[in-house]
């Protein structure tokens, strides 16, 4: 979650009744704002050890919970000095620290945080077999066939008592008592009766236990995979469901998974609200409305919102209460399974938006009401402040206990082996990576802000397991992080010392695109400061790029169309009339902020639903505040397909952009140059891979024969033009017409290049336009030997091209930004402040 949505969110979720989500104040105000102090209980130090940037009671803290009885006491006690040693020289020499020197101050912090992994890993491998078969807990927890029976267990070690209750014993469990060993995990098994399961498929099931108070609570299973709620009554609680279809009824899978992308083009959406009709869309009319725009828009990746099962619909899905169970406001467990098996078939990798930042604050339905007072080592979250997150509304996981880990770790092994997701998103890890959780803090880059006491190491190592695990068992995974803080190494591999991740999102883009819209006259926009908060990434840390995601979907908000045209869109957009000066500007600049993201801002693209055709509407979930309506939960598909509708144009658009990456591979290429982002002509230039990329931001200027470096001679073509007619433009730039290069300069000698570019090229390039062009190969001789028409027109998108392998080994990297643009290299920033290494 993003800082634009949160206020919003804030609204909408204070709007639900208490008895489900608390006193729901969940504002989530941007993690990233002025400071405040790390949250620390009574028990915890501050006081740092020697010069270490790392927080030693942290370590003291588990040993702590082991001598008060925790289950995993014996484990922890475990000083084997074999291993010890093996810990000591797997963590000598940090990789991560060859690819950026500036790490060497927190080297201490570093070695200190790989030993605890590497610790950890080993104390899993000794007393589980595997950090694989630990992460292997639904096949203990829960509801699992064992010798003609049923076994339920649930870990609640500050339970007195405890029973199963549900459809099956008439809801009294007098009978169904459970059994609690040293580890606090209550087991029970219900005997098949008459040679059928004791607890039917699809029947409701509850966990009674008693606690120190001596009150009986109801509670639903911990791993309960799925869950239900009585539609008819407002704010009825959730029933835990015994999901167990036979075999007849199990959805089988079909298709594999496709391969890895060279770039994830990401599609991001929310099942929930796709439909056109203001209702709830269920999984399988996702799949067999929804999927095939999303494949013939060129998209390669699907990342779905809103899965795990959350009791107020108005939380967007994060709010989880049911961490193992299908949201059922779509469907059931095999209708999900049937979405993804039907994205598999049209060739789209689906991610999951996981959270495992935090849990919903609902005791009812939720993890949290497992937490009846007992302390920390007995419970999923850490007791006090600590433990809860006070603009979320919501209850923190304590990342050191064995059962958390366990927990958490199957959960994302069940997702990806039961359902076939493909990676995750991992949501609000600031929140994580930091005590103060980025609540009221300012990142400005120094390194000790990421490495010190204010770090929570539980929460990191955590994450390295998690990504260790994840590509363990999927090497193909994705993984991508959701944070703002900008933690240098996150995404480096956890051999090296990284968190794991292989992209996290550039956050910044959005902001610095709707800072422009909101706040600056077109001819105040600046073509560097463009330039550097779209390259303005970590090298060697890959980026998802977006200008605009669900967070600037949300009521209270605006999307970059709406920004763009606002009351226009529901009045202007008829192509029966002549464009309005705004709706013709609006469209212009949609396309041109959309395909600058994706060309040159990371290393994949996401966009999210609706947003490729400028949807007009934002979203606004039921609320009190809007009496419960469904009206603005929806997204209008119609209008994308209404032919008089300019609407059309921007889809068309979306469809060329991504479909130009598909035949280039464009976004994936390393070799990426911005030769020129000049102020006055309002022009950027930039080459990736080894295409052209002409951005012509100025409002009125059409520059004809405008002098453009390039890197390779030859003959050019116009790949992609903004302005085509199929596009809603004006059809300005030829696309017939051969561009031929010119030497530029001494060879060898770049200063005396144009622009730093060995070859020039010269184009059209009419006001509010961007074009992409393409070199023809000929061979030696000059005989023409490969010409395509690659025009790209809305009904064929793109003819398919080979692009020649034209990125530059390692070592002939080139800056991302020339120096004439006069950025200055050592000065770009991350995204989020931390530095950006230049190769």
């Amino acid at each position: 979650m993003h800082s634009h949505s949160l206020s919003s969110r804030a609204s909408v979720l204070s709007s639900y009744p208490s008895s489900r989500v608390s006193s729901t104040k969940v504002s989530r105000e941007h993690l990233s704002l002025a400071k405040l102090q790390p949250i620390f209980g009574s028990n915890r130090s501050r006081r740092l050890v020697g010069n270490s940037p790392f927080l030693l009671p942290q370590r003291l803290s588990i040993y702590r919970k082991a001598e008060h009885g925790s289950p995993i006491a014996a484990i922890l006690k475990d000083n084997n000095s074999s291993v010890m040693r093996t810990i000591e020289e797997d963590t000598e020499n940090i990789g991560i620290l060859g690819l950026d020197p500036a790490l060497e101050q927190c080297k201490d912090h570093l070695k200190y945080r790989s030993k605890r992994y590497v610790e950890q890993k080993k104390l899993i491998e000794k007393h589980e077999g595997s950090l694989e078969e630990l992460a292997q807990g639904y096949l203990k927890f829960g509801f699992n066939r064992e010798q003609d029976g049923i076994v339920y267990r649930e870990w609640a070690p500050a339970a007195e008592e405890a029973q199963l209750i549900g459809d099956f014993n008439g809801w009294d469990g007098s009978n169904h008592r459970m059994e609690k060993n040293q580890f606090g995990v209550w087991s029970v098994k219900i005997p098949d009766s008459g040679g059928k399961p004791a607890i039917p498929h699809d029947s409701r099931v509850k966990f009674r236990f008693k606690h120190g108070d001596g009150i009986w609570v109801d509670r639903i299973p911990a791993w309960i995979k799925y869950a239900t709620v009585d539609p008819t009554r407002f704010a009825a609680p959730y029933d835990g469901v015994y999901w167990e279809p036979p075999p007849s009824e199990r959805y089988q899978f079909k298709h594999a998974r496709p391969p890895t992308p060279d770039a994830p083009r990401i599609y991001e959406a929310h099942v929930g609200m796709s439909s056109s009709e203001p209702r709830i869309n269920s999984y399988r009319e996702f799949a067999d409305d929804v999927l095939p725009h999303i494949k013939s828009n060129n998209y390669n990746t699907i990342q779905l919102m809103a899965i795990m099962e959350h009791s107020y619909y108005g939380s967007f899905g994060y709010h989880v209460t049911n961490f193992f169970a299908v949201s059922s406001r779509s469907g059931t467990p095999e209708d999900l399974k049937y979405l993804i098996d039907k994205a598999h078939s049209l060739g789209l990798r689906v991610l999951m938006d996981v959270v495992h930042s935090h849990a919903s604050n609902n005791i009812t339905d939720g993890l949290n009401g497992f937490d009846v007072g007992q302390s920390t080592q007995d419970s999923y979250f850490h007791s006090g402040p600590r433990g809860y997150h006070e603009l979320w509304d919501s209850r923190l996981f304590n990342y050191a206990n064995w059962e958390v880990l366990r927990f958490l770790l199957s959960n994302l092994r069940w997702w990806l082996e039961e359902y076939m997701f493909d990676g995750f998103r991992f949501d609000g890890i600031t929140s994580m990576l930091y005590h103060h959780h980025g609540i009221n803090m300012a990142f400005t880059g120094n390194y000790t802000e990421y490495f010190s006491e204010a770090t929570d190491v539980d929460a990191v190592v955590y994450l390295m397991l998690a990504n260790h695990l994840t590509h363990k068992l999927l090497p193909s995974a994705t993984v991508v992080a959701e944070d703002v803080s900008g933690m240098p190494a996150l995404g480096r591999p956890v051999s090296e010392g990284g968190v794991g991740f292989d992209y996290r999102l550039a956050m910044a883009i959005p902001d610095r695109w709707i800072d422009y819209l909101k706040n600056k006259k077109d001819d105040e926009w600046s073509m560097k400061e463009i330039v550097s908060s779209l390259t303005n990434r970590r090298y060697t840390e890959k980026c998802i790029s977006y200008a605009e995601s669900h967070d600037q979907a949300i009521v209270g908000d605006k999307t970059v169309a709406f920004l763009l045209m606002d009351k226009e869109m529901y009045s202007g957009m008829s192509t029966l009339t002549t464009a309005s000066p705004i709706v013709e500007r609006g469209i212009a600049l949609h396309k041109m902020i959309h395909f600058l993201t994706m060309a040159l801002g990371g290393d994949g693209y996401l966009n999210f639903m609706g947003n490729e055709f400028g949807h007009p509407e934002w979203i606004d979930f039921p609320r009190e505040g809007n009496d419960w309506s469904y009206d603005k939960c929806r997204r209008q598909w119609d209008l994308m397909d209404t032919d008089h509708l300019r609407y059309k144009f921007m889809n068309a658009f979306d469809q060329a952009m991504n479909a130009l990456d598909e035949s280039f591979s464009f976004i994936a290429s390393l070799k990426q140059i911005v030769s020129s982002a000049s102020e006055e002509d309002k022009v950027i230039v930039f080459e990736r891979g080894d295409l052209v990329f002409v951005f012509n931001f100025h409002p009125e200027n059409t520059y004809q024969g405008y002098k453009v470096g390039c890197d390779l001679p030859g003959k050019y073509r116009v790949a992609l033009d903004s302005d085509a007619w199929e596009f809603g433009g004006s059809g300005r730039v030829g696309h017939d017409v051969d561009h031929f290069t010119s030497p530029e300069g001494i060879p060898g000698k770049p200063e005396t290049n144009f622009n730093n570019r060995p070859n020039s090229l010269k184009v059209l390039s009419p006001p509010r336009t961007c074009v992409v062009y393409y070199r023809v190969e000929e061979d030696l001789e000059g005989v023409h030997v490969e010409e395509v028409e690659i025009k790209v027109t809305a009904e064929d998108a793109i003819a398919e091209v080979k692009s020649p392998d034209s990125d530059p080994e390692v070592g002939e990297l080139e800056p991302i930004v020339k120096e004439d643009t006069e950025i200055e290299m050592e000065e770009i920033m991350s995204d989020d402040k931390a530095p950006r290494l230049v190769p």
